[in-house]
């Protein structure tokens, strides 16, 4: 596997990667620098990962898989961790740093426009918790419809329901959440079929229109940067909470094993596919 294979727009210092251009972006300065000190303990990014480990085992365990917008390199230790070849194309210096202090060895920092990936080229793609951050999503997931090859699958992760709408959304540079059914239908007119499509933490919408969308309607404003709370937020609690927790995450992935819906979440999970031409 050579990235200069996929890329023809970037430049090897350093160990990573990098384009001759950058783009910006819409997502907070510091947000990988806090994900970064959350990540490890953190219920919520260890059950994602959880799934989609899963299912990229079950749909495309043999091809190499681009994170895309994959921030501090998270998700792609993990796929590593399951003998998934793996490329984090990441356009924040801090996550391609913290990236590479996981010891990943296959960064690009860049856009995956500014990088130059070649059309027909990836053959398994992640967004995750990206697509809320483009403004116009059918744009770009046609030109993620572009890059992948025939037959290739992308594995979609995005906050749902607009009526879990918060502070939280807005600091953290959202354009939207989705229902399921919004986000298959988006991507089914970019050029894409559907393969699998589901909610994740099906916990989650109660505490989160509690304390956050509650609190937001009501006019108190948590600045995102209260670092401190986020960990707090998405620390492991021991104890009889964290064993029932414990108990619906593993539903879960029995669910995804199965290739079973879950049918509410905080999350959308869809998988598509790129129709062969």
């Amino acid at each position: 596997m050579e990235i200069k294979d996929f890329a023809d727009n970037i430049y090897l210092e350093d160990g990573i990667w990098f384009s001759k251009n950058n783009r910006g972006i819409s997502y907070p300065k510091d947000g990988n620098m806090n994900c970064f000190e959350i990540e490890k303990d953190s219920f919520w990014f260890n059950h994602r990962n959880n799934c989609i480990s899963e299912a990229v085992k079950i749909y495309s365990p043999d091809k190499t898989f681009f994170d895309i917008g994959g921030g501090n390199g998270y998700v792609a230790k993990a796929l590593e961790e399951n003998n998934i070849q793996t490329i984090l194309i990441e356009p924040g210096l801090e996550g391609a740093l913290n990236a590479k202090k996981r010891g990943l060895k296959n960064i690009i920092c860049s856009t995956f426009e500014d990088a130059g990936v070649k059309p027909n080229s990836c053959q398994s793609i992640g967004l995750f918790d990206v697509v809320e951050h483009i403004e116009d999503d059918i744009k770009f997931l046609q030109s993620i419809h572009q890059i992948l090859s025939n037959n290739g699958h992308v594995y979609i992760t995005v906050p749902a329901f607009k009526f879990l709408w918060s502070n939280e959304d807005t600091d953290a540079g959202h354009f939207r959440r989705y229902t399921v059914n919004q986000l298959c239908s988006t991507l089914r007119n970019s050029g894409f079929e559907i393969v699998y499509a589901s909610y994740i933490f099906s916990i989650l919408p109660i505490p989160i229109f509690l304390f956050r969308t509650i609190p937001s309607f009501l006019g108190f404003n948590r600045k995102s940067n209260d670092l401190q709370k986020h960990k707090q937020e998405h620390s492991k609690n021991k104890g009889f909470i964290s064993a029932v927790l414990d108990k619906i995450w593993n539903k879960e992935l029995k669910a995804i094993k199965q290739k079973k819906a879950i049918a509410f979440g905080g999350s959308c999970f869809v998988i598509a596919r790129k129709k062969d031409v």
